[in-house]
């Protein structure tokens, strides 16, 4: 069987980051939203998640209608079984990513990103998985002074350093 690896661009609203993930049950869509709703308040988001058994539907939970339009956008997009998609508004991955990591359900993460994003999907007789990503853009160079002082600077700024 020959098998061709797709990239599938997702798309989702400026100035949002998007964590993609893979699960391994529908208990995942309740729990990741448990943990978004305790873990950064003021937080909105949406999610979405491919059940890859019983009636395949594309799950969702979230407190903004448009991020969960968009997270179930990227998961129609994808299609990948126990894959999951959760778009982030008013908060940074870093705020959210241990406690999602920790979830019993989650298996692994694939990315956690504001870049354009390209999901690599391959396809088989049984149906699509994800082999990869590609976040962001390739490297330019290597940082000079100024630029370690524009990344110290902007930690600083987010509050992630003092």
């Amino acid at each position: 069987m020959a098998l061709e690896v797709q990239g599938v661009r997702l798309k989702w609203e400026d100035g949002c980051n998007i964590i993609v993930g893979q699960s391994h049950f529908i208990k995942t869509v309740e729990d990741v939203a448990e943990i978004m709703n305790s873990s950064v308040p003021g937080v909105e988001y949406g999610l979405a998640f491919c059940e890859a058994s019983g009636p395949c539907l594309i799950r969702t939970e979230g407190n903004d209608e448009k991020l969960v339009e968009q997270a179930a956008e990227c998961a129609r997009q994808v299609g990948a079984g126990h894959s999951f998609y959760l778009i982030l508004r008013k908060a940074f991955p870093i705020n959210v990513l241990n406690q999602i990591k920790a979830c019993q359900e989650v298996a692994r993460i694939f990315c956690a990103t504001a870049n354009p994003l390209q999901v690599l999907v391959v396809e088989t007789d049984q149906g699509r998985g994800i082999v990869g990503v590609v976040d962001g853009f390739a490297p330019k160079g290597v940082e000079g002074s100024q630029d370690k002082q524009a990344r110290k600077e902007m930690l600083r700024k987010f509050g992630y350093k003092f």
